[in-house]
Order: C-alpha cells, then sequence, then structure tokens
C-alpha cells in the first residue's frame, strides 16, 4: 500500500510487487483503502465489511492469477523472467523465444504427417535420435533441459561435436551426419526467424572418406560355390549372394513377394517396387544368378508368401559373419556389403555406366553415386588406359 499518493477521499492505492530469481515487479492492483483498514501483517482489509471482504476477495484473486502464471511458464520448461510472469497474468503475448527443442519438435511432427509420401520412418528416428544426444550433452555440461537458439555461439557446436566424439565415442561419420542434422535444423531456425544469427556460419563439418568395401569377383565366386552343412547358414549366403546381384537394401529383399516380378518390356523378368529411403520406383533386371536363388526356394512355402526365407537385419548380419569366416573371407560382411558388391563388382567392374548403376540403387541423386563409387570408376578408367596403352605400343611396333 502506497500511504504517500492518497486520493481526496483519503483513501491509498493497493500495490502488488512479484518477486522472481531477486527481480521485483511491482504493479497497481486498482484497488484504493483507508490506511487504517489495512493489515500489513497479513496483507489484508479489515474488520470485515461488505467493502473489505471485497477488497480480500480481489487481493485472492490477483494471487491466484499470478501462482497460475508462474505455474504456466514454468510447464514450458523454458527459462522467463519476473516480466514474464506479469505479463501472463495481464494477459499481454508472450514472445517466447524457441529452443532447440522447439525446432526439432517442429520438424519431427511436420516430417511424421510426410512418414510413406517424401520420407520414411528411419529418416525421421535419426532425427529423434540427434535431439536425445542434444537433450543429454545440455544436460550434462549446463543442467538445463533445452537451451535457447538466441542463446547458441558457435563454442556450443565444437563443444557437441567434441562430446559426441569423446564421451560418446562416435565414429566420424556418425559424428557428421549428426552435425548435419543439428545443422539444418538450425537452417530453419533462421528460415523461420526464430534466430538471425547463424552459428553454423564458420564452423566445417568436412565429410569423411570412405572406402567402399565390396567382395571381388573371385570372393564372390569362392561364397556362391560354398554349400554349408547348416540349413540357416545356407539361406543367409543364399539371401547375401541374391543382394549382391540385385542391390536390394535389407527391407526390400525381406518384402519380396510374386507381386515385385514383372516381365519387362525386353521380355526378361525384373524387380519393381518402391523404395522406402527415397519414395522413388526401381526396376531392377533380374541377373540368371539371382533367378537360380529365387527358383531354388519357389517350392519351399514361405512365410507371408515372401520369395526368400527372410530373417531379421540383425540375425542376418550376425548369420552372415559366420558365413564369412567359414569360407574363409577376411571382411567384415554385413547386408550392405551385398550392395557395394552390386553397384562394384557387378556392375561397375563390367564397364555399366555410373548413371545406369545410381538408376539400379534406386539414388534419388547421381551426385550420392559419384560420391560412393567415384574412386572405383577411377580405377576402371585406369584399367582401360592401360590396355589402350598396350593396343598403341602393338600399333607402333608393327
Amino acid at each position: 500500500m502506497n500511504k504517500v499518493k492518497l486520493t481526496s477521499q483519503g483513501k491509498a492505492p493497493i500495490r502488488c510487487r512479484i518477486t522472481f530469481l531477486g527481480t521485483r515487479k511491482i504493479f497497481s492492483t486498482g484497488l484504493f483503502i483507508n490506511p487504517k483498514y489495512w493489515d500489513s501483517a497479513n496483507q489484508t482489509a479489515k474488520p470485515p465489511n461488505d467493502e473489505n471482504n471485497h477488497i480480500n476477495t480481489q487481493l485472492s484473486l490477483i494471487k491466484s492469477k499470478i501462482n497460475q502464471a508462474f505455474l504456466f511458464l514454468q510447464v514450458q520448461q523454458k527459462e522467463f523472467s519476473v516480466e514474464d510472469i506479469y505479463n501472463q497474468y495481464a494477459g499481454v503475448t508472450l514472445n517466447i523465444d524457441k529452443s532447440l527443442m522447439d525446432i526439432f519438435d517442429l520438424h519431427i511432427k511436420k516430417q511424421e504427417k510426410l512418414i510413406g509420401i517424401e520420407t520414411t520412418k528411419v529418416s525421421v528416428a535419426k532425427f529423434y535420435q540427434t535431439q536425445k544426444h542434444l537433450k543429454i550433452f545440455i544436460w550434462d555440461k549446463f543442467h538445463k533441459k533445452d537451451y535457447l537458439l538466441k542463446d547458441l555461439k558457435p563454442i556450443f557446436i565444437s563443444d557437441f561435436e567434441y562430446y559426441l566424439k569423446a564421451e560418446k565415442q562416435f565414429k566420424q561419420h556418425t559424428i557428421y551426419k549428426t552435425i548435419q542434422r543439428f545443422r539444418q535444423m538450425i537452417k530453419l531456425a533462421v528460415a523461420n526467424d526464430y534466430i538471425f544469427k547463424d552459428p553454423f556460419l564458420l564452423h566445417k563439418n568436412p565429410k569423411p572418406k570412405k572406402e567402399v568395401i565390396f567382395l571381388t569377383p573371385k570372393e564372390l565366386k569362392e561364397l556362391q560355390e560354398y554349400k554349408f552343412a547348416s540349413k540357416r547358414l545356407e539361406q543367409v549366403k543364399d539371401m547375401f549372394v541374391f543382394c549382391c546381384y540385385t542391390g536390394l537394401a535389407y527391407n526390400e529383399m525381406a518384402k519380396l513377394e510374386d507381386k515385385h516380378i514383372e516381365v519387362g518390356f525386353d521380355g526378361f523378368d525384373w524387380i519393381k517396387m518402391i523404395r522406402d529411403k527415397t519414395n522413388k520406383e526401381i526396376a531392377i533386371p533380374l541377373l540368371p544368378d539371382a533367378i537360380k536363388i529365387l527358383n531354388k526356394y519357389k517350392n519351399s512355402n514361405l512365410k507371408n508368401n515372401k520369395l526368400l526365407p527372410v530373417i531379421s537385419n540383425q540375425n542376418f548380419n550376425a548369420y552372415i559373419k559366420e558365413v564369412a569366416e567359414i569360407v574363409g573371407i577376411q571382411k567384415n560382411l554385413t547386408h550392405h556389403l551385398a550392395r557395394k558388391t552390386f553397384a562394384t563388382t557387378i556392375l561397375l567392374y563390367n564397364d555399366v555406366p555410373m548413371e545406369i548403376v545410381s538408376e539400379l540403387l534406386g539414388h534419388s541423386e547421381m551426385s550420392i553415386t559419384q560420391a560412393h563409387y567415384g574412386k572405383v570408376v577411377k580405377s576402371k578408367v585406369s584399367e582401360h588406359m592401360k590396355k589402350l596403352s598396350k593396343k598403341l605400343n602393338r600399333k607402333d611396333k608393327n
């Protein structure tokens, strides 16, 4: 109550004070009272009468609304000030700064609605994973549940990258992809005016050079010809070899049915299906070795009308390592290595042009194929040039 500013009726204005984190906000309640009726100790008007009861009721309502405003802001899990509490109480539209988790939530929510249209569950899950890594990092380093976009500095990115290397001990390629997705979210924030300065502006995230590992023609032949006593290992070998001759991703091989085999314009059988990762149709001609494997399981009464005896990807990769050990292949075999073998040993080493390789692999862009298999092409060019050189030398001698 301000006793200095009395009205002509001798009443003083009642003021309210909000204190939060050591900062005060004082504002007028719009109520007035004769100073002699004000109980400073209990912050109430007395004795009880109609006017004093009305004042006490209004003060209780103000206190309740302030508490509600505080709880509302607290639930948002963002930093706020005493001014924000007052504005929320007064019904002023708050301009709450967006946070890192906000921008991830916004992107993920939109992408979830596009699953099956222009993205996949796997792609969306990768953004969930990046968000999770950032949450843990923010809590470990700052003891916060979130971090405001406006407070992001280049040092935050460097520290996060170091955390992925030192604490998580991720491989360089995983770090590269995680930082790449983080950067994508910051670009989205800049585009939506949630942040005006890009903290990634001077940050470099070089793509790690990755050597393409695949089976050589000799290794593929040895694997194909080996007969396993174990039925399960024989089946896993067949599925792996089938993908070496088709380039199918694991989930594509797993759902392969009769409906996906069509007679093409050339009179030969083709695999035709929509690739999950790109939502793009792929059409792959069936090579003789792939047809042999399909015929092998033609009358096996497999589950759900599948063409191959599929097991889980995790079990497949475990069994294929056992297969490699038995055959004597000194490479870390995974299903994805079969796809790389298709691109290199089957296609590029047999002079299939890069643009056709890109089409058969179902890559969304030619640049993806070039980035992965450019070295293989250079090696093949070198072989051709050596042959040409020998040919020209023979001509010169003649």
